[in-house]
């Protein structure tokens, strides 16, 4: 299994009570939201009707099914991999790039799933002000436990093909998700060689999953 890191960890934990208390349908505010927060909104709006899911009591590989679409959507998933991998990138060969492509897919996803399990009555607040960096935009939202303890989440927005994509997230306005998991993954690629880092993520995945994922 992928050895995780204090930091994921301590991310990881503050993200399991957290969901967003709305409908499925848009409503008006949303439906004008600017381009770049759509992706955000649209991830919220998803893992609350995966939380409800399974409070329902639907199974993993349902709530794996209905939050995939969002996911691949939302995020420029590519390029996550490419930066959280770092340097040595360039060098994995191209069979090994496409099984790590479909592995991270699978493993950002169960991640998601996992952790937003069951819906509580938590909500969110999304900051219409949109901070610019460059080419990049950062997207801020606030999610609010039932205790009132909040966390303050900032996503890193990208253009890929002329849409706007989550490439970052920033924990706390500070702990970088692709920083974390490069430290995560640094130790499992050799130059030319990712096999380490595919069978940990394989291992982690059916962890997360308990051996639901085929896809």
């Amino acid at each position: 299994m992928i050895a995780i890191s204090a930091l994921m960890k301590r991310r990881m934990l503050l993200a399991a009570p957290l969901a967003v208390a709305l409908p499925l349908a848009l409503p008006a505010a949303r439906a004008a939201a600017a381009p770049e927060t759509q992706p955000v909104n649209a991830l919220d709006d998803a893992l609350i009707a995966t939380m409800k899911a399974g409070s329902a009591g639907k199974t993993f590989s349902a709530r794996y099914a209905m939050l995939k679409p969002v996911i691949e959507k939302s995020f420029d998933l590519r390029l996550i991999l490419q930066n959280s991998a770092g340097l040595l990138w360039s060098q994995i060969p191209a069979a090994q790039k496409t099984e790590l492509e479909k592995l991270f897919r699978q493993y950002t996803v169960a991640t998601y799933v996992s952790n937003f399990n069951a819906y509580a009555g938590q909500h969110f607040t999304t900051n219409p002000d949109i901070r610019r960096t460059g080419n990049a935009r950062v997207v801020s939202t606030t999610f609010e436990g039932n205790g009132g303890k909040k966390v303050e989440l900032a996503y890193v927005m990208r253009q890929s093909g002329g849409v706007w994509k989550i490439t970052d997230v920033l924990f706390d306005g500070t702990i970088s998700k692709v920083a974390t998991q490069r430290s995560d993954f640094s130790g499992l690629i050799e130059p030319g060689n990712a096999s380490r880092l595919i069978d940990a993520l394989k291992a982690k995945v059916a962890s997360l999953s308990g051996g639901a994922i085929k896809d």
